[in-house]
């Protein structure tokens, strides 16, 4: 349990009802357009708890104005302005470029490529498993899916991802050819330490998307910006798309990929997610 203020009031799982802050300071959650706002979203990129402490600086020659960027200097400090926080999702897009790429056979799908791409800023890679050889002329068979280690690696059973990861590289091999993108958002963009904690909050009796907002995130935090510039570096500007969830249909339009088609992407519950897999249909619209 947290003991100092601070942590106390950042914390969701462990704020008590009455936390107090030391004397002179306060607490508050403030609009979205402002500095104080910016601090939070930083802290929201950086998959941390999405809280900060924020301070004006008063120049000592009381009536002087600020220069800004000689005090951050002077003082040893990273100068962030806070229009820069709020572009930064599509910013960081713009840079995103091919890095590295090898043959990689996979189990049932030898003939397998994957591509891997990294923003300018060292950022987090997402990757390309490209499966056959898909025809850029032609709508290419494709599956966004985001990291999940839980599911992914360990078979995690409280989700679906394991079994939408290893049967869309089943079906797509099937068919002979096609995309799966493998895009750095775990946890639906949190990260897996908040990830776990949602996991916490959602065994107190919470929903997914309670949890996620619990914790002062989106519901969904996820962006498919990166996904669109990946299927266009690589030659692709149309899809079948293989998923259940709407928002990545409207996101990958709104970023100048056609959809020609959605393909269902379902499998049967297991005993431990049918929740999971209800929030899903009932709160975010997922088409089962």
């Amino acid at each position: 349990v947290p003991e100092d203020p601070f942590t106390a009031l950042a914390d969701p799982e462990h704020r008590p009802d009455n936390a107090t802050l030391p004397h002179g300071l306060t607490a508050a959650v403030m609009p979205v357009d402002t500095r104080e706002a910016a601090a939070v979203d930083l802290a929201r990129l950086a998959r941390l708890l999405p809280a900060a402490i924020t301070a004006q600086v008063v120049p000592e020659d009381d009536g002087a104005a600020l220069d800004a960027a000689a005090w951050a200097a002077e003082h040893d400090l990273l100068l962030v302005r806070a229009r820069d926080v709020a572009d930064y999702r599509v910013h960081v897009v713009r840079t995103l470029r091919r890095v590295a790429d090898a043959r990689v056979p996979l189990s049932g799908a030898e003939n397998t490529r994957i591509y891997a791409f990294r923003p300018a800023d060292g950022g987090p890679e997402h990757l390309a498993i490209v499966i056959g050889d898909p025809d850029p002329e032609q709508p290419v068979l494709a599956r966004l899916h985001s990291e999940c280690f839980t599911g992914d690696l360990l078979g995690s059973l409280r989700c679906d991802c394991g079994d939408q990861l290893r049967g869309a590289i089943a079906e797509i091999a099937r068919q002979g050819s096609g995309v799966l993108l493998y895009l750095a958002q775990e946890g639906r963009g949190i990260g897996l330490v908040n990830k776990l904690r949602a996991y916490r909050i959602q065994d107190q009796g919470f929903d997914t998307v309670d949890a996620n907002e619990i914790l002062g995130f989106e519901a969904d935090e996820r962006v498919y910006l990166p996904a669109a510039e990946m299927l266009r570096q690589l030659g692709f500007s149309a899809v079948r798309l293989m998923t259940n969830n709407p928002e990545k249909l409207r996101q990958l339009t709104r970023c100048g990929i056609a959809v020609v088609e959605r393909v269902a992407h379902i499998f049967p519950a297991n005993g431990h997610n049918e929740g999971y897999l209800r929030t899903k249909a009932e709160r975010s619209g997922h088409m089962f």
